[in-house]
């Protein structure tokens, strides 16, 4: 499909960001799609174009370095633009002739398709990525952790000592990695072993989440089904706006817990401020045996955790 070359002066923030910096929460006050992309040497790209190229297979290369949130949601078809909320299949790579610059919120943040090629230095946190051995010389190359779930390996050797069977997804490289698992819709376990960073699971709606250790703020936002589990603590807003789905927190939780929930269920070892609509309830039976089987403790361990949700049948755990 051809390609499209990008060549800056200086570092620019949410290029090739499928949301533009998450459009429908500042309306084009702070990134206009159709805007100019700034520092451009002999070129009048927007934002936009470059969306819509990946989006029709387009790859695009980058001469120098980026700035923050470089591929946000690359490779969702958003419904907030019209799309379907699936994945885009086909979307194009991103090559960076120059370094990554991550800041807090990082690169790669719940891209679900394409790929990423580096030349320079990416710095943590990534995001929903994972390094495979590349195949163009000069590069590292980067895939989707979600898109792997989905659709395998193929012929990509992953590193760091990560490892893909096709139904448990290890991730022991120790990365900083905010969004793990954004948008998964299969029956996998992803298993991290070390912390994790924002919004693990955002928008997951089956599989499972396993952290062997602890999770930054937004925990499970938006789940829609699965599970999360973090052995250790989490951050605030953990489950805001859940709407299915079940999440386990053996450490504290931050506050605001259950910020706007739906449905779902939030379990917590060492209990939880939770705002409402989502309150405490007693365990039940049921509770019991889920937790007994789900984290493989006795009765009387799991009978030590709290159960957080909103009452009526929007709440079942799924």
């Amino acid at each position: 499909m051809g390609s499209i070359e990008l060549c800056l002066s200086a570092p620019v923030d949410y290029l090739c960001d499928f949301t533009y910096n998450f459009y429908w929460q500042h309306r084009g006050s702070k990134l206009e799609p159709d805007s100019v992309i700034p520092n451009q040497d002999g070129s009048e790209y927007t934002y936009r174009d470059l969306v819509d190229a990946l989006s029709d297979g387009t790859d695009i290369h980058i001469k120098g370095d980026c700035g923050k949130q470089l591929a946000s949601s690359m490779g969702v078809d958003l419904f907030y633009f019209g799309g379907s909320g699936g994945f885009i299949e086909g979307t194009g790579s991103i090559f960076v002739d120059g370094n990554i610059r991550s800041e807090s919120f990082g690169w790669g943040v719940a891209m679900c398709a394409g790929n990423i090629y580096v030349k320079g230095s990416v710095s943590e946190p990534w995001g929903n990525v994972v390094e495979v051995r590349s195949e163009v010389s000069g590069y590292r190359k980067f895939r989707s952790i979600t898109e792997i779930v989905h659709n395998g390996l193929g012929d990509d050797e992953l590193l760091g000592g990560n490892t893909f069977d096709g139904e448990r997804f290890l991730l022991a490289d120790g990365v900083m990695r905010n969004t793990v698992g954004a948008r998964c819709r299969r029956d996998v376990l992803i298993e991290v072993k070390s912390d994790v960073g924002l919004s693990t699971g955002i928008l997951m709606r089956r599989g499972t989440i396993h952290v062997h250790g602890n999770a930054g703020m937004m925990t499970g936002v938006v789940l829609q089904g699965g599970t999360v589990i973090v052995d250790g603590r989490s951050g605030e807003f953990t489950g805001t706006e859940m709407k299915s789905g079940t999440i386990v927190v053996g450490g504290k939780i931050g506050s605001y817990a259950g910020s706007k929930m739906v449905g779902g269920v939030i379990y917590a070892k060492s209990g939880a401020k939770t705002t409402p609509p989502a309150e405490e309830q007693p365990l039940t039976g049921e509770d019991m045996k889920y937790l007994i089987k789900t984290l493989k403790i006795n009765p009387i361990f799991a009978s030590g955790y709290s159960r957080y949700t909103v009452s009526g049948e929007s709440a079942k755990r799924s």
